[in-house]
C-alpha cells in the first residue's frame, strides 16, 4: 500500500521571543532575541546567568484557560496547552466545547505525541521533596503525579482536544521535539491517525538547568549583554543559553487536509532517527559523525531526492565546540563543499536552547521560512569560528528575503548520541 503524504496545517508556539505565529515570525524576520538577564540564577550563584523565557506568559494563559483549568498546570503543560490550542485553530479546526453535541466521543482518528527533555523539576523541588521529608505526604493533594509525570504533556493536551487516537510523550535529550515530528509523521504515513499533534515543551526551572551550569556548558561570558550570549557559530561562543517553552505543529494526511480546504504550510517528504551507538568518537554527551552523517542521508533517501537539491538547513548549532563539527558534518552527508553548501541558520541565536522543545520550535521557524520564502539571520555570529570560515557566504547573518525555497532540512542531536532529521517541501497547489 502506498504511504500516505504528510503535510503541516497548524502551527502553535511560546517562545522567548514571542507567544504566537505572527508574533514569532516577525521576531524572526526581525532577528529580535528572547535571551535576558534573569536575577534568580544570580542569587542561586550560577555562572550562567541568561536565559529565555517567555514573556508575560501568566496573562496569555488566562485568556484559553479558566483559573480551576490553569490551577494545575506546571509551566510546561501550561506551554503546551496554549501551543496545541494554537495549532488545533490555525489549522481550522474547531475546539471540542465548539461541537459538543456534534462530536460526543473522542477524536479517534487524532492524537498527540507531545515530548520534553525534563520532568517537572520545579514542582518535585518545591514541593515533593520537602512535603515528603516533612512527613507531609497526604497534603500534597490529588494532582501531584500527573503535574511531575513526563505525559503530563500529553495527557493534557489528550483531555482538552479529546484525543482517541495514541496520545504519549517522547524523551530523548535535545533531540526530543524533532523526534515526536519523525514518529507523528511516520504514524500519518502508515495509515494509523488521520492528524497528530507533535512537538515538545519545556520548562524554565533552575533546577533543570543547573546540571548544565555544573558541566560548564552554559554561556557565562555575556551576563551583561543578554542578547549576545547566544552565539552558535561564533569563534566566540562559550556555551548554550538555556531557553524554555513549546512547538506544537499539527500533521495530516494529505488526503483529508485537501478534502477540508486546509491551508498547507510545508509538506514533510522524508524523515529518519538514528544514534550514533555511542561509538566511533560518540558519547553521552557527543555524537558519532557517522551517526549523523547517516541519519541525514537517510532521511534525504526516504525523501528521495538529491542532496543538491536541499536549498537550506536549519542547523542544531547550540553555541558550542560541537558547531564546527555539525557543519562539517552536513557537508559530509550532503556532498556539497563550502562554495557547493546550502544556506545554513540557526534559531537558538535568538531564543537559546529549549532542549525537549528546541527541535519543535525551530522546525516551525524553518516551516515559516519555506512558507513565506525568507531565511531568517543568525544572530552573533559576525566573528565566524575559524574551522568554518569557508562557509562564511552560506551562513545567513542578515535576513535573506525572496530565496525561492523548495525543500529544507532540519535536524537535532541530542545527549545519548541519538538524531533526528527532517526534509521539508514547500508545497505547490
Amino acid at each position: 500500500m502506498k504511504p500516505n503524504r504528510v503535510v503541516i496545517t497548524g502551527l502553535g508556539v511560546v517562545s522567548p521571543n514571542a507567544n504566537n505565529i505572527p508574533d514569532f515570525e516577525n521576531a524572526l524576520r526581525n532577528g529580535a532575541s528572547g535571551i535576558r538577564f534573569l536575577p534568580e540564577l544570580e542569587t542561586l550563584n550560577f555562572g550562567c546567568r541568561i536565559g529565555g523565557i517567555p514573556r508575560d506568559f501568566a496573562g496569555v494563559l488566562e485568556g484559553y484557560f479558566a483559573e480551576e483549568e490553569r490551577a494545575h498546570f506546571t509551566e510546561a503543560m501550561g506551554y503546551a496547552s496554549v501551543a496545541a490550542v494554537d495549532a488545533w485553530l490555525d489549522a481550522g479546526l474547531d475546539l471540542p466545547h465548539q461541537r459538543e453535541k456534534e462530536q460526543p466521543e473522542a477524536d479517534w482518528d487524532t492524537g498527540a505525541i507531545i515530548g520534553t527533555g525534563v520532568c517537572d523539576m520545579q514542582t518535585i523541588a518545591d514541593r515533593v521533596v520537602p512535603m515528603v521529608k516533612n512527613g507531609k505526604v497526604r497534603k500534597m493533594g490529588s494532582r501531584i503525579v500527573e503535574q511531575v509525570m513526563a505525559s503530563s504533556l500529553s495527557a493534557a493536551i489528550g483531555g482538552i482536544l479529546g484525543l482517541g487516537n495514541q496520545v504519549t510523550t517522547n524523551s530523548s535529550a535535545c533531540n526530543t521535539g524533532a523526534e515526536a515530528l519523525v514518529e507523528a509523521a511516520l504514524r500519518i504515513r502508515a495509515g494509523r491517525a488521520g492528524r497528530m499533534l507533535a512537538g515538545g515543551a519545556e520548562g524554565s526551572s533552575p533546577f533543570a538547568w543547573a546540571g548544565f551550569d555544573a558541566m560548564r556548558v552554559l554561556a557565562r561570558k555575556f551576563n551583561d549583554e543578554p542578547p549576545k550570549g547566544s552565539r552558535p557559530m561564533s569563534a566566540g561562543a562559550c556555551g548554550f543559553v538555556p531557553g524554555s517553552g513549546a512547538g506544537i505543529l499539527l500533521l495530516e494526511n494529505l488526503e483529508t487536509a485537501l478534502e477540508r480546504g486546509a491551508r498547507i504550510y510545508a509538506e514533510i517528504i522524508g524523515s529518519h532517527v538514528n544514534s550514533g551507538g555511542q561509538r566511533g568518537g560518540g558519547s553521552m554527551t557527543a555524537p558519532n559523525p557517522k551517526g549523523v552523517q547517516l541519519c541525514i542521508r537517510e532521511a534525504l533517501k526516504d525523501a528521495a531526492i538529491s542532496p543538491h537539491e536541499v536549498d537550506a538547513v536549519n542547523g542544531h548549532l547550540t553555541a558550542t565546540y560541537a558547531d564546527p563539527h555539525e557543519i562539517r558534518n552536513w557537508s559530509a552527508a550532503l556532498g556539497r563543499s563550502a562554495q557547493d553548501f546550502p544556506h545554513i541558520n540557526s534559531t537558538k541565536s535568538m531564543i537559546g536552547h529549549c532542549l525537549g522543545a528546541a527541535g519543535a520550535i525551530e522546525t516551525i521557524a524553518a516551516v515559516l521560512e519555506l512558507y513565506g520564502g525568507f531565511l531568517h539571520p543568525s544572530l552573533n555570529c559576525e566573528d565566524l569560528h575559524p574551522e568554518i570560515e569557508a562557509f562564511a557566504d552560506k551562513i545567513v547573518r542578515t535576513i535573506q528575503e525572496d530565496q525561492g525555497l523548495n525543500i529544507l532540512a532540519k535536524a537535532s542531536f541530542g545527549f545519548g548520541d541519538v538524531n533526528s532529521c527532517l526534509i521539508l517541501k514547500k508545497w505547490n497547489t
